[in-house]
């Protein structure tokens, strides 16, 4: 029957698919064994083919792609993600995330053009039980994750240690000589984080809150942020000293957009 053929040639066309994502996976996360590298590309492939991160969707569509009992695929998947003394086996290890944020971005940087990146770092809640902290490679209005750290949402202590041990780890995958700019929003900000990277040789680019102060060169006294721009549709740029605690050069871009309060 018709129905009955279409079905098998897309059916195997998804096959044919998988194992060349698989290898894929492989190839550009080399430090995976062959067993993780595998299951990774799993998950992966299903989330993407069923757009969709839900463990029991994308174990059906998987389950019935391979022909595979549904308990299987299951656990299967779920192992990928359980610490090593709750895996199956006796050869069972941990996943090092940290361990791929270096080929992440070394996989982008094999497909990339031209010899500028901006790099963005963004905080996301989940309610008061986790925040993730993620750096990832702005690109034609996408962010592509390359790294990120998971906290508790109600722990103490800043950030900046995350933000600078993600940096770290990405850095050597950027070929010497490209123009990186790191962008963060407002809340992100800080005088550690700027001169961290500066000291990268990669250059901040900070939005902050307009009840903030800026002293231009020349100028005395710290002026505040909003008398800049006094009006929509006008921009303003100047040189001078941010941060009235901790006096950091830096250039002050301001800008009032059209319709905006």
């Amino acid at each position: 029957m018709p129905g009955i053929s279409k079905k098998r040639n897309n059916t195997t066309f998804g096959i044919q698919q998988l194992d060349q994502w698989v290898i894929t996976v492989a190839e550009h996360l080399p430090h995976l064994s062959k067993p993780q590298a595998t299951v990774l590309a799993l998950w992966s492939f299903g989330m993407a083919v069923v757009k969709s991160c839900a463990l029991t969707t994308v174990m059906l569509f998987l389950a019935t792609l391979l022909k595979v009992k549904e308990n299987t695929m299951r656990q299967r998947l779920r192992e990928l993600c359980y610490d090593r003394q709750n895996k199956r086996g006796d050869k069972r290890v941990d996943i090092k995330v940290h361990t791929c944020f270096p080929f992440l971005m070394r996989w982008v940087m094999d497909w990339w053009q031209g010899t500028q990146v901006a790099i963005a770092l963004d905080a996301t809640a989940l309610f008061l039980n986790f925040t993730v902290l993620s750096v990832s490679v702005v690109y034609r209005g996408c962010a592509i994750p390359v790294a990120w750290t998971i906290t508790k949402g109600n722990a103490r202590g800043g950030w900046n240690r995350h933000w600078f041990r993600m940096l770290q780890l990405i850095r050597s995958s950027i070929p010497g000589g490209y123009t990186v700019i790191v962008l963060t929003d407002r809340g992100l900000y800080s005088p550690k984080l700027f001169r961290h990277i500066r000291t990268m040789r990669w250059h901040p680019f900070m939005r902050i809150n307009s009840c903030g102060t800026f002293r231009p060169a020349g100028e005395r006294c710290f002026l505040p942020i909003q008398s800049f721009a006094r009006e929509p549709g006008q921009c303003w740029r100047v040189t001078g000293i941010a941060f009235k605690s901790s006096r950091i050069p830096a250039t002050l871009l301001a800008y009032w957009e059209e319709g905006a309060q």
